[in-house]
């Protein structure tokens, strides 16, 4: 197989990056799973925006606080000065963000945000943007998506990303010939006994990454959400909460139905505060109280939440539920510059598999689906501004390596296992 461009992820990043490229360069969007099987799909609070400029330094140091000011302050600032011509680019795709009764867009507001400045759908925000990117790339002639097809190495010819080595989805091992390579490969939510994450996502770029020398930065960076529902017999991952939800006004109780914490603190503090409260309590689980929210703005914005909370037992118009933190968000990843160029040559990465220290320590809630689609786009626009490749053939590659794929697996989950472990015993 041959294309110009070979994308590793069928997210919102990896999606938009295909859509920022232009008409005349093939594109290979290749997916791991189905391609709805994105963490892209299960964002729900939305996604932040600059409303105005007098926003900026509130935005700005909201984002920096959140991260513990480990954030890489140039990331930050392109991140929200792009961020209304991303917003541009997603309602001419047909993105459908809330409005008021005048066609202005209503913000709401989640953890650690000073004010309001998160545009959303309903609570399906992330299925909204994804789709609808999804429905455009679709309608290109020259990107094509092939589901159930992992990516199993890179290949590597005299220092440089020349192509990769794909499980196609009829069980073949085959190489594919790109001029660059772009990771889209989302977080490692399946290393994890309880994540809000698809199972199938590992943190296999991570693993190629570490095989070929490729620079990670921060992959001890593991963010925990605050907020899922507790399921003591799931085995599937944890069904999220949205931040919104306290952002709107609900609230955290213990066994006694007892507030005792700040419900808007950033997700790392909060994650703190519920754990130790858990351990007072000697119970798995605490209580959230979403009656404080009207019924009408909780079944108009929430109406997933409610729904799902319904399916599992809990009218959340009259009972608490129990929730329970789960690994959610990965900050570190793939070294990244401000154009998405990995420490490899013609190899890019974006989303969540990158880094770029946009994020610090600790994500800001509704800057994922943010910082992923402005560093996609710039991504893209770079790859467009290079200068054309030297079409060699790629160079022998043995694919006996690939046969036995449950041990490549399990080799692949041990190193980046193995690395998150390394770095926190560094710390």
């Amino acid at each position: 197989m041959e294309t110009d461009i070979l994308i590793v992820g069928s997210g919102c990043s990896g999606l938009y990056c295909a859509l920022c490229l232009p008409d005349d360069k093939k594109i290979t969007v290749i997916t791991k799973s189905a391609v709805e099987e994105s963490d892209s799909f299960l964002a729900q609070g939305g996604i932040c925006v600059l409303k105005d400029e007098s926003d900026f330094d509130s935005f700005f140091e909201d984002t920096l606080k959140a991260g513990h000011y480990e954030n890489d302050r140039e990331s930050v600032k392109i991140m929200i000065e792009s961020s209304r011509d991303v917003i541009s680019d997603l309602v001419g795709f047909g993105v459908d963000f809330c409005r008021d009764d005048d066609g202005n867009f209503r913000y709401t507001r989640e953890g650690a945000h000073s004010q309001s400045r998160i545009l959303y759908h309903k609570d399906i925000t992330g299925r909204e943007i994804t789709s609808k990117l999804l429905a455009r790339a679709r309608e290109r002639a020259n990107i094509k998506i092939l589901e159930n097809t992992t990516l199993l190495d890179i290949i590597e010819q005299s220092g440089e990303c020349v192509g990769a080595v794909i499980l196609n989805n009829h069980g073949e091992t085959k190489t594919i010939k790109a001029d660059f390579t772009v990771l889209a490969t989302g977080g490692i939510g399946g290393l994890f006994k309880h994540s809000t994450n698809f199972r199938h996502l590992t943190g296999d770029a991570l693993a190629i990454a570490l095989d070929h020398g490729i620079a990670l930065k921060n992959p001890d960076y593991v963010q925990i959400h605050p907020t899922t529902l507790y399921s003591p017999n799931d085995r599937d991952r944890c069904f999220l909460i949205s931040e919104s939800v306290r952002g709107e006004g609900a609230k955290l109780y213990n066994k006694n139905m007892e507030r005792f914490v700040d419900e808007l603190l950033p997700r790392d503090l909060l994650t703190k505060a519920i754990h130790k409260q858990m351990a007072l309590d000697g119970s798995n689980f605490v209580w959230e109280d979403l009656r404080p929210i009207p019924e009408d703005i909780l079944r108009e914005h929430f109406p997933n939440i409610v729904e799902h909370c319904r399916s599992k037992g809990y009218d959340v118009t009259k009972q608490c539920i129990p929730v329970v933190p789960a690994q959610h968000y990965f900050m570190g990843g793939v070294k990244i510059d401000h154009f998405g160029k990995t420490s490899m040559p013609n190899l890019y990465a974006v989303g969540e598999t990158a880094c770029n220290s946009v994020h610090g320590k600790n994500r800001l809630a509704s800057n994922s689906l943010l910082e992923s689609l402005v560093f996609a786009k710039r991504a893209a626009r770079d790859i467009n501004q290079h200068p054309a490749i030297d079409h060699r053939p790629l160079p022998p590659v043995d694919l006996n390596r690939y046969a036995d794929i449950k041990a490549l697996e399990r080799r692949y989950k041990k190193i980046v296992l193995e690395e998150i472990n390394r770095r926190n015993e560094n710390v």
